[in-house]
C-alpha cells in the first residue's frame, strides 16, 4: 500500500457511524483500502481492486448481472370505506402519494435499491433477459415512511377520519426486450410487482360513542400484487460496470383491511399506482470474471475521468448479558437483549472543473442499538444511529462539493477512495467543502480510532465525546469548512447548522442556531515515527437549558427536571485535545481529552462534560497475519455536580436518564476487538466493558460482546 493513500484514508475518508456521525444508498460488493500506518499498510480494510480498463470495440451484454440504484417515486390511491356497523356513511375519495424533498430535514420521495438479472444476446443483437429488483423509500423517525399520501373525510355521522397509505418496500421481476448496440442496450421491461403497504385510519372528532376515541390511529400491514411496465437504456462504461436509467410504472388491484369495531367499524378498499425513474450500476459477470471472484475477491471500483462510484455495507450484532438494574428510567440501559443495525452507502461522485468535486451518499439503513440508542454518555456503538427503524429505509446522508486549490510544495499522489477521486495535490493547499456532511468528517479524526467500520466502536474512542458536534439524529449537518495546510501546520475552521431543537432528527431550515467549529494541527516526526496533534474548540448558539433553571423549576412545580421547559438562546462552548503517534510502523497508539460547559445541556452529541481516552492499534503483521488488525483501548467521561443533581431530579439527556442518580460516578469504557478477512469483507470480533453506565454506580458494570461484518470497494 502506497503511503500517499494514507491522507485520504484518514484526514478525508468519509466514514460512517450511526448516531455518531458516520456516514453510510446503493449496494456493493468489494474490498476497502488497507490503512495506512507510515510506510507499512495497518489492515484496517482490504485492498481495493483496481479497475479494469474497457478498450473493446463492442461490449458482450450476455451474461448475469448485479447492481443498485436511486430514484424518485410518485403515486396515487383511489379509496372506498364501506360501514360494517349502523353508524356511518358509505365513503369514497381518492389521494397522492406526492414527489416531495426537504433537504433540511432528509426526507423525500426517493427510493434506493437492488437488482440482479440475466441477459442473453443473439446474433440478430436482440436481447432477451429477465430481472428481479427490490426498493426501499426514504423514512423518518416523526414521519415513517415518505412515500405516502392520506384524505381526510368528515360528516355528522362519522366525524372527522383521516384514511392514508404508505409504501415501506415494493419490487419486481420483469422480463426484458431490447437490441443490443456495441455499447448501448435499448430495452422494454414489464412482468410481475409487489409492495408492502401501511394503510392508516386516523379518528379526528368521534360524534358518537360508538367509534373510537379522537386521536386514535389504526394502522394495518399487507402486501399488495401487481404489474410493473416500463423502458430503459443502458450504456457500457468499463468491462465490468454499465449505468442505466429507467422509467417504471406499478399497478395493484384493490385490496380491503377491516378498521374499528361496533359504529365506527368498516372495511377500507383502496388501489394504487406508481410511477418511479431510477438510475443504476450494474456488475456484469462473465467467464473471466466468475461470481467466485466476486464473492472472494470483491468487484473493481468504479472511476473514469469525470465520474466515480465507491460503496460499503456494513452489519453489526450486539449483546449485553444480564447485569445489576436495581432500578430502570426512561434512558436507561437494558440488561439481557441483542441488537442489530445494517447500512448499505454509495458514495458517488462527479469532477466540476480543475480541483473540484460533488459527491452524494445516499444510504440504506435499518436496525436499532441496543436500548434505542441510550443508556450510557459513551454508547457502544458508532453503527448505531439515535434514530432506529424495523424496517429499511432509504436516505440521502451527505451532499457536497470540495474544491481544492493547489498553493505549492511537494507534489503529493492521491488514491481513490470514499469520497475521493484519485489524482495529485501539493502538500500546501486550500480545501473548502461545503453541502450536507457529517462534521467529524472534517474536525477531531485520528487515523487509529475514527471509523466503526473499521476499528472501534465506542462513541467516546471514535471522538471526543465532549465535541457536541452539530448535527441530526443521523449525525450530518448543512455547512461549510476552510482548511489551510502549510507545512507541517493545518488550520480549519467552519460553521454548521444545529438541529432545530436539541438531538431531534430536523436542521434548523432558518440556520439561527449554528456552531463555529476552529482546529489547528501539527504534524511531527520523532525519531522518524511520524505523529499529529491538533486542537479543537466549538461554540454553540442556539435554544438550550441550562441545569440549574430546570432544577429550580422542578423544585417549584414538584415535576421531574424538564430541560426543554428552561430553553433559551445562549453558548455553549468547548475545547479538545487529540494525538496520534505511531510507535513503530506495526503499532500506533491515540489520545483524546476535552472539556465542555458542563452548566447547559449537550445539543446534539452526547452527555459528557470531561472525557479522556487512549489506545493501541497493532497490525497482525507483527504475528504474521498481515490482514489482520488488534485493538485495544479505554475512555473515562464525566460530568459535573450540577449536571449530576439535574439527572438526580428525573432529568433526560441526550443518553442518558435513570430517573434518578443517588450515587454518581464517572463512566468508564474498555474496548477490544480482533478484525481479520473473510471473503472479500473483514469480520471483526468486539468487547466492551462500561463502568457505571450513564454516571450510575447503582448499575452495572455491564459487559457488551458484538460482531460486525463489513465490505466495501
Amino acid at each position: 500500500m502506497v503511503e500517499e493513500t494514507v491522507e485520504i484514508l484518514t484526514r478525508q475518508k468519509i466514514r460512517d457511524h450511526g448516531g455518531r456521525g458516520r456516514s453510510r444508498a446503493i449496494v456493493g460488493i468489494g474490498l476497502g483500502a488497507m490503512l495506512g500506518f507510515g510506510e507499512v499498510a495497518f489492515a484496517a480494510d482490504l485492498p481495493v481492486k483496481a479497475p479494469i480498463p474497457y478498450l473493446a470495440d463492442s461490449y458482450d451484454w450476455s451474461g448475469w448481472y448485479v447492481g443498485a440504484h436511486v430514484g424518485v417515486i410518485r403515486g396515487s390511491s383511489r379509496w372506498s370505506s364501506t360501514p360494517i356497523g349502523p353508524g356511518g356513511p358509505a365513503l369514497n375519495g381518492a389521494f397522492d402519494l406526492p414527489f416531495q424533498f426537504d433537504f433540511m430535514a432528509g426526507t423525500g420521495s426517493y427510493v434506493a435499491g437492488l437488482q440482479g438479472g440475466y441477459n442473453r444476446v443473439f446474433a440478430s443483437h436482440l436481447m432477451l433477459g429477465i430481472e428481479a429488483d427490490a426498493s426501499l423509500p426514504n423514512s423518518d423517525v416523526v414521519n415513517p415512511f415518505s412515500v405516502r399520501g392520506s384524505q381526510t373525510v368528515a360528516s355528522p355521522l362519522i366525524g372527522e377520519v383521516t384514511y392514508g397509505e404508505a409504501v415501506i418496500h415494493y419490487g419486481s421481476l420483469r422480463g426484458r426486450i431490447g437490441y443490443a448496440f456495441d455499447h448501448f442496450l435499448l430495452y422494454g421491461t414489464g412482468g410481475f410487482a409487489w409492495t408492502y403497504d401501511q394503510i392508516t385510519r386516523s379518528q379526528g372528532v368521534a360524534p358518537l360513542s360508538g367509534f373510537p376515541a379522537a386521536g386514535t390511529l389504526e394502522p394495518a400491514l399487507f402486501w399488495r400484487l401487481g404489474w410493473a411496465a416500463g423502458i430503459g437504456a443502458e450504456f457500457a462504461l468499463t468491462k465490468n460496470w454499465s449505468a442505466k436509467a429507467e422509467f417504471l410504472e406499478t399497478g395493484f388491484g384493490r385490496k380491503t383491511t377491516l378498521f374499528g369495531a361496533g359504529a365506527g367499524a368498516d372495511a377500507f378498499s383502496s388501489d394504487l399506482a406508481m410511477q418511479s425513474i431510477r438510475f443504476g450500476l450494474n456488475y456484469h459477470l462473465a467467464d473471466d470474471n466468475p461470481a467466485a471472484d466476486l464473492f472472494a475477491k470483491g468487484p473493481s471500483y468504479l472511476e473514469t475521468d469525470r465520474f466515480a462510484f465507491h460503496s460499503q455495507a456494513t452489519f453489526v450484532n450486539q449483546a449485553t448479558p444480564s447485569f445489576r438494574s436495581p432500578y430502570v428510567g426512561t434512558n436507561s440501559l437494558i440488561p439481557s437483549q441483542g441488537r442489530e443495525t445494517v447500512d448499505v452507502t454509495l458514495f458517488a461522485g462527479a469532477r466540476l472543473w480543475d480541483g473540484a468535486e460533488a459527491w452524494i451518499n445516499p444510504e440504506i439503513d435499518q436496525g436499532f442499538g441496543l436500548s434505542n440508542t441510550v443508556g450510557a454518555a459513551g454508547f457502544v456503538s458508532g453503527e448505531a444511529y439515535k434514530a432506529g427503524a424495523d424496517y429499511p429505509y432509504a436516505r440521502l446522508h451527505r451532499a457536497f462539493v470540495r474544491q481544492t486549490i493547489d498553493l505549492g510544495g511537494d507534489k503529493e499522489k492521491v488514491g481513490a477512495g470514499l469520497n475521493q477521486f484519485s489524482g495529485s495535490q501539493t502538500s500546501d493547499r486550500l480545501v473548502i467543502t461545503v453541502g450536507k456532511i457529517g462534521v467529524v468528517d472534517i474536525f477531531d479524526t485520528n487515523r487509529y480510532a475514527h471509523d466503526p467500520r473499521s476499528d472501534f466502536l465506542n462513541w467516546a474512542i471514535l471522538d471526543t465525546a465532549t465535541f457536541d458536534y452539530a448535527a441530526d439524529a443521523w449525525s450530518y449537518t448543512v455547512g461549510g469548512a476552510v482548511e489551510w495546510y502549510t507545512g507541517p501546520w493545518t488550520f480549519r475552521g467552519g460553521i454548521f447548522d444545529l438541529s432545530t431543537t436539541p438531538n431531534t432528527t430536523s436542521l434548523d431550515s432558518r440556520f439561527s442556531q449554528f456552531q463555529w467549529v476552529g482546529e489547528i494541527e501539527r504534524r511531527y516526526s520523532i525519531l522518524d515515527q511520524p505523529g499529529k496533534v491538533a486542537i479543537t474548540g466549538f461554540l454553540t448558539r442556539g435554544n438550550m437549558g441550562s441545569f440549574e433553571d430546570a432544577i429550580v423549576l422542578a423544585a417549584i412545580t414538584g415535576t421531574p427536571a424538564d430541560i426543554a421547559a428552561v430553553r433559551h438562546y445562549q453558548s455553549r462552548g468547548g475545547i479538545s485535545l487529540n494525538l496520534e503517534q505511531q510507535i513503530m510502523s506495526n503499532i500506533g497508539f491515540f489520545a483524546r481529552a476535552g472539556y465542555a460547559d458542563g452548566h447547559k445541556e449537550p445539543f446534539d452529541f452526547t452527555d459528557v462534560d470531561s472525557t479522556v481516552a487512549g489506545g493501541f492499534l497493532m497490525s497482525g503483521r507483527i504475528w504474521g497475519r498481515d490482514d489482520d488488525t488488534f485493538g485495544i483501548a479505554g475512555a473515562v467521561n464525566g460530568i459535573i455536580n450540577v449536571h449530576q443533581a439535574f439527572l438526580n431530579a428525573g432529568g433526560l439527556g441526550i443518553l442518558v436518564g435513570d430517573g434518578q442518580l443517588p450515587h454518581p460516578g464517572n463512566e468508564g469504557i474498555f474496548e477490544t476487538f480482533y478484525s481479520f478477512p473473510w471473503f472479500a469483507a473483514k469480520i471483526t470480533l468486539d468487547y466492551q466493558l462500561v463502568v457505571n453506565p450513564a454516571y450510575n454506580r447503582d448499575r452495572g458494570p455491564a459487559s457488551v460482546f458484538g460482531v460486525r461484518l463489513h465490505t466495501q470497494y
